[in-house]
């Protein structure tokens, strides 16, 4: 049997599993074709790391930089070249598609890019230095899509390609991240219909029910690899099959198809990567690994509520027990390590690891802070905190915190991503809230490029000294093969005061000793209990001090942090 055979065969087993059993050959080919398979065919390597420890993600919108000069995205691409370099080497560039609400999550073309923005050529010439992110908003598309218009006029195919519901339906179990109401009356020359609306009723959900919306999504997929994107972010996907009497989130469909989009995208790019936003509780944000054959990575959601609710109470304890019941990422995926981003730090995937306790003196202190609260409906009717509306630095209020945070970033085992805000220690943009009267505007700030370049230029500015602190840390980072994102990564218990854990290299040649006070307290760490191994030399990459012999304990001021790393006694590394 031959390559491409095997293919078809695998293809239409995830169809099957999807669809139930039948014929669906002609579909096969239909995603086949959609995918262009023919013209250019591969087989990816089973297992394989597309990523190292030199990959650093930077999170963006298209304008978060604009100028009167030049096109936002071209503005974009000179910042990131001029200014983070070889820092970095994945750009997320979030919705920079045609869109009606949502700040781009609500699509209504998903084969352009937004005028106001730039064109396709900003994003390829973007693509020759740095792997391309991209947001694959699979759940839902604008209500001015063409196919929603299809849909209000009764023709093909969009009359097809939307979820409809009765009022009658059995709808209590369903789960949301917003409390508006489910379902949108829609007129139609067949009578009023009701929509299914997840999100908000500019964003009308995807019926994936109906093939033909499946080959036209793959089509999607197939022109955004066309022009330089290699990563695709799976935006909401747990979400995107319903079943009338069930919760409607993370079914077994669901992963079918990221299981089927995986399949496609990697036989015709071997080295792309695909990501799942899946912002739930733990356990079933890692269900999307599969059994190493779905999502390459899964943003780790977890990591942004533990880690601000670690440093705000100078306490690490929820922090280290669940680092410890977290798996190592199996060879071929890994964990997209974040600690904030283009929305709110998500409340729902600190259940279970957090008490409602301390959920709400979080919440408390972050409005104190000058944060804001969303909430979600539940399916009794009430309302819970879903997620705070804050910009990473008003929320640690320090640049002392804010550094010990991004340094547990880098460390931890996985890719760590950067929130542009949190690159340039934005403050909170109420102005833009007020504005537009959405939370998550607060960390969405737009900096014109003349004032950012004068705060940049100025060694005195926050905004200067935050950049370069992080960049430091970043090009630190890249140089240390212990910090692969699937070297091997053991938690330390070294008190509640100090979140410490311990990463190889894969050759076992490098090991690093983590270690970050979180609170305000100057502490002493006993060098025995780290097991520093006495055939090595010890230094510290942040500082460049090296632990002396006779060194019985190494001390931290508040929020200091050490990248103890090893040394053969008089040999290089």
């Amino acid at each position: 049997m031959s390559p491409l055979e095997q293919l078809v065969l695998k293809i239409e087993t995830h169809v099957v599993s999807i669809y139930g059993e039948g014929n669906h050959s002609e579909l096969v080919d239909r995603l086949i074709d959609a995918m262009k398979i023919r013209e250019g065919f591969f087989e990816p390597v089973p297992f394989a790391n597309h990523w190292s420890e030199k990959d650093v993600t930077l999170i963006t919108y298209g304008d978060s930089i604009c100028s009167s000069e030049q096109a936002p995205l071209k503005e974009l691409t000179s910042f990131v070249r001029g200014r983070l370099g070889d820092a970095i080497s994945m750009v997320h560039v979030l919705p920079y598609f045609p869109w009606t609400s949502d700040d781009g999550f609500a699509v209504s073309d998903y084969l352009s890019v937004h005028p106001d923005l730039g064109d396709w050529s900003d994003l390829e010439k973007l693509s020759q230095d740095y792997r391309i992110m991209s947001d694959l908003v699979v759940n839902h598309c604008s209500s001015e899509h063409e196919w929603f218009q299809q849909f209000q006029r009764n023709e093909e195919p969009g009359r097809r390609f939307f979820v409809e519901a009765s009022l009658e339906d059995d709808l209590s179990e369903v789960v949301r991240p917003r409390t508006s109401d489910l379902l949108r009356e829609t007129e139609t020359p067949d009578g009023v219909k009701h929509v299914w609306c997840t999100f908000g009723h500019d964003q009308i959900d995807l019926n994936f029910g109906e093939p033909d919306l499946l080959v036209e999504m793959v089509k999607v997929i197939r022109e955004h690899l066309d022009h330089g994107v290699g990563i695709f972010r799976l935006d909401a996907v747990a979400f995107v099959w319903k079943e009338v009497g069930t919760p409607c989130i993370n079914l077994p469909q669901t992963h079918e198809l990221v299981r089927l989009f995986r399949t496609l995208i990697e036989h015709v790019k071997p080295d792309a990567v695909i990501i799942t936003e899946t912002n739930i509780p733990n356990p079933e944000n890692l269900s999307y690994f599969g059994n190493s054959n779905e999502a390459h990575g899964i943003y780790n959601f977890s990591l942004p509520p533990l880690l601000l609710f670690a440093l705000t109470n100078g306490n690490c304890r929820c922090l280290v027990q669940w680092l410890m019941r977290m798996p190592p990422a199996q060879p071929g995926t890994m964990y997209f390590n974040f600690i904030a981003s283009h929305d709110g730090i998500g409340l729902r995937p600190a259940e279970g690891l957090l008490n409602s306790e301390e959920i709400g003196s979080l919440v408390e202190r972050m409005l104190k802070n000058g944060g804001l609260v969303s909430e979600r409906a539940l399916p009794d009717g009430s309302k819970r905190p879903y997620e705070i509306n804050i910009s990473l630095f008003d929320a640690l209020e320090t640049e002392e915190k804010f550094l010990c945070a991004h340094t547990i970033l880098l460390g931890l085992e996985g890719v760590p991503a950067f929130y542009i805000q949190s690159l340039l220690g934005t403050r909170n943009d109420l102005k833009g809230v007020e504005e537009s009267g959405i939370n998550r505007r607060i960390n969405r700030h737009q900096w014109a490029a003349e004032e950012l370049e004068e705060e940049l230029g100025n060694p005195e500015s926050p905004h200067a000294r935050v950049l370069e602190g992080l960049l430091k840390l970043i090009r630190l980072r890249k140089n240390q093969p212990a910090f692969h994102p699937n070297a091997t990564q053991f938690t330390l218990q070294l008190g509640e005061q100090i979140f410490a854990f311990w990463r190889q290299s894969v050759d076992r040649r490098q090991n690093i000793f983590c270690l970050h006070n979180v609170s305000s307290d100057e502490l002493s760490i006993p060098l025995t209990s780290v097991n520093l191994v006495s055939t090595e030399d010890w230094i510290d990459l942040i500082s460049g001090d090296e632990l002396k012999e006779d060194e019985q304990e190494l001390r931290l001021a508040p929020y200091q942090c050490v990248w103890l790393t090893n040394r053969r006694k008089h040999l290089p590394y």
